[in-house]
């Protein structure tokens, strides 16, 4: 009995280099990665860097059936999802938007831009009755919001949706010259960006206030930076708008209709042979690296381990401007790391021509695996803490 005890404790405290195989990737400290991985249209790669006390960030790749038909279609689905105010918003979706994703497919027998809609308002919904349940003992819940950023790779096209200011970035080879090109897939929604500022103005003409400069950095009510989210139920609902929610969530007026949109903007793509690869990634990397900085590391360097390239890249700018060492930044623990830099997560997906052309009828095994390689349930806390 002793014995089992003692092998058991050894297995949770074993050292990061020991955790985890390469099937669910690795950890290294608050550095989580999976190198490289196989995508019905191609090849992967993965990475998450914690900086916040709990990881607000989820992320995901799903790949094989996008419905529960046999014949229903098939592709590689990719999702990063930024919470902020807490993980409650980026678990719930991490866990339910590919489910109804499918469901929707299954139901059109098709992807399309409609399924990816209602996949998102299936999941916004869900949540809301996830806060309407919690609110009386946990109020602050109203306050979790997401970003939501979606790829879907299905028939040769490929599927952008956004809320929020994550970001998906094409690399495509210029045939006459060999370069490869950063081409920026996805809308942002953050009031930091001029014409999102109009947006929110023309929406809510009759709210001067509507978009605030606070401390130097634009922000909505004066309180959050995007105008488009899942979650943040205190201002897309007045009910969830007042106390016990803590003062600084708390418009001092009310308001009829909802602040924050939930609504995606979504694009189609007809993929061409001369397109290599996709970055998705959190704002925590474009925060320190360009669109055209982040094609050229994943183009120049091999495959292998091209999301953890990214993430380093990232980390010594984050580092050069805080003058100090790489060495020394990743040393900092978590939750005191998020002074310095965003939780991160990038997801590579590269492209193989062939591949995207056949995915329709390919008979290839399913993936699913998500950013950490662990899934845990809410409420509870990592049986072995990263060292």
């Amino acid at each position: 009995m002793l014995s089992r005890l003692v092998n058991f404790l050894r297995a949770c405290w074993r050292t990061s280099s020991d955790r985890g195989s390469d099937a669910a990737g690795r950890q290294d400290g608050l550095l989580w990665y999976k190198d490289k991985g196989q995508h019905l249209n191609g090849e992967f790669s993965m990475a998450v860097v914690q900086a916040n006390n709990l990881l607000e960030d989820q992320s995901q790749i799903e790949s094989g059936s996008l419905s529960t038909l046999e014949s229903g279609p098939l592709g590689t689905f990719v999702g990063i999802y930024d919470g902020h105010g807490g993980p409650e918003t980026s678990r719930y979706i991490n866990d339910h938007l590919f489910q109804h994703l499918k469901r929707f497919a299954t139901e059109q027998q098709s992807m399309s831009v409609d399924v990816i809609k209602k996949a998102y308002q299936a999941t916004e919904e869900g949540f809301f009755s996830v806060v309407a349940k919690q609110w009386p003992m946990k109020p602050q819940i109203a306050a979790v919001g997401s970003c939501c950023l979606v790829g879907v790779v299905c028939n040769g096209t490929l599927y952008i949706a956004n809320l929020g200011d994550s970001r998906a970035v094409l690399g495509r080879r210029v045939k006459a010259t060999g370069e490869v090109l950063a081409i920026q897939l996805s809308s942002e929604h953050n009031v930091g960006i001029e014409s999102v500022r109009q947006e929110m103005h023309s929406l809510h003409p009759d709210d001067s206030h509507i978009v605030v400069l606070k401390h130097n950095v634009w922000r909505v009510k004066g309180l959050i930076q995007i105008s488009r989210s899942i979650g943040d139920v205190y201002l897309k609902k007045p009910e969830f708008n007042r106390e016990p929610l803590y003062q600084r969530f708390r418009l001092r007026e009310t308001f009829r209709k909802p602040i924050l949109s939930s609504e995606p903007s979504i694009s189609m793509h007809e993929l061409q042979p001369y397109d290599q690869f996709i970055i998705f990634a959190s704002d925590g990397l474009w925060e320190h690296l360009s669109n055209q900085d982040a094609v050229d590391i994943v183009q120049k360097h091999p495959r292998n381990g091209s999301a953890r390239r990214l993430v380093k890249a990232a980390l010594l700018e984050a580092a050069k401007k805080r003058e100090m060492r790489y060495t020394d930044l990743k040393k900092i623990e978590r939750g005191v790391r998020r002074h310095f830099h965003d939780d991160i997560t990038v997801v590579v997906v590269f492209l193989d021509s062939n591949l995207v052309s056949k995915a329709s009828s390919a008979n290839s095994p399913s993936l699913s695996l998500r950013g950490g390689g662990v899934n845990l349930r809410a409420k509870t806390l990592a049986p072995c803490a990263p060292t």
